[in-house]
């Protein structure tokens, strides 16, 4: 296993061809079922709720914004949950919002043993909107002066489009010992291929399939790092993202408490970082994109910020006391 992770990270890392889609997360490893439908009740714990916030390109032009909620929970080996996605882009506030219910069921050949296989789907709606009224055209310049009261000679067929959504994936978890865990999965999503032209033309949504792996590495009582990878293609574009966080434990048995910072790259996009605290069952996360793409004269490298949050619930089980009568013989 560790052969096989570390040759991902280095085949990936120079794999020159990739570049990122306008529309990214940068904390990829905190918006779980976005990631991975086999995430879904992957998690110590009973409930667990997760907020995802991102605002991109304000320095270039109408800022990108994407925000995603998302609960699941499981019960023995099931795994289900609830996702809800959004992002609007452009003068037009092209908005594209998914609801997605994705299942998984827990595999594991023996109790002791130490892999664990949970594949998922999700099943859900797609929908896209665009405000046709917020463009202009050339036919609303007079000649002298430009008139946006003047008719755009523009047929739009629609400016909606509803559509069902699939997604299937597999995650592997495999536990050498307190100190190493390695988390691979493989994800794909728009299997039937949505239509989400505007037009009676079909333009159909590419699939996109999404490879992560990651590694967590105890050194000491205090101290651990977490390096991971995430690699989507969907049609021509593609994504790479790769790095590695550490983790500095401040708590003890009773008390979850600890500082995460990590430093990772976007291959030919930006680098950014990434800084979170655990408080008991609370994370909050933050990191910044530095844009260093061709982009750079118009950006000056500054590229996103990103917020997620997320809460685990667990449910207080009291102990059963039995209280037994002794028999009064007198």
């Amino acid at each position: 296993m560790y052969k096989i992770t570390f040759c991902l990270f280095a085949i990936f890392s120079f794999f020159e061809s990739s570049w990122a889609q306008d529309i990214h997360w940068s904390q990829f490893n905190d918006n779980q079922l976005f990631q991975n439908p086999g995430n879904a009740g992957h998690f110590d714990g009973d409930y667990r709720f997760i907020g995802n916030y991102r605002d991109q390109w304000r320095s270039v032009s109408v800022p990108f914004t994407t925000f995603s909620v998302s609960a699941d929970a499981h019960r023995k080996n099931i795994g289900f949950g609830l996702q809800i996605f959004n992002d609007q882009a452009g003068d037009g506030k092209l908005s594209t919002t998914e609801v997605q219910g994705t299942l998984s069921y827990l595999l594991k050949f023996r109790e002791t043993s130490p892999h664990v296989f949970r594949p998922g789907i999700s099943i859900g709606m797609n929908h896209r909107q665009v405000n046709w009224d917020a463009f202009t055209f050339n036919s609303q310049y007079t000649g002298y002066i430009f008139d946006p009261n003047a008719a755009t000679n523009e047929n739009f067929q629609s400016s909606r489009k509803t559509n069902l959504n699939i997604g299937i994936g597999f995650i592997h978890e495999w536990k050498q010992n307190q100190r190493i865990k390695i988390t691979s999965g493989l994800g794909l999503f728009n299997l039937n291929q949505p239509n989400q032209g505007f037009y009676n033309e079909v333009v159909k949504r590419d699939q996109r399939w999404n490879l992560f792996s990651k590694i967590s590495i105890k050194l000491s009582e205090k101290w651990a790092i977490i390096p991971s990878l995430s690699y989507t293609q969907q049609g021509i574009y593609r994504e790479l993202n790769f790095g590695s966080s550490a983790r500095l434990n401040l708590g003890n048995s009773e008390l979850n408490k600890a500082l995460y910072f990590g430093v990772w790259n976007r291959n030919k996009d930006a680098a950014f970082v990434t800084l979170g605290y655990d408080y008991s069952n609370l994370f909050f996360g933050l990191s910044y994109d530095i844009n260093h793409s061709k982009l750079v004269p118009a950006s000056n490298n500054r590229g996103g910020v990103e917020i997620s949050i997320r809460y685990i619930i667990n449910k207080f089980k009291p102990k059963k006391i039995i209280h037994r009568v002794c028999p009064d013989y007198i």
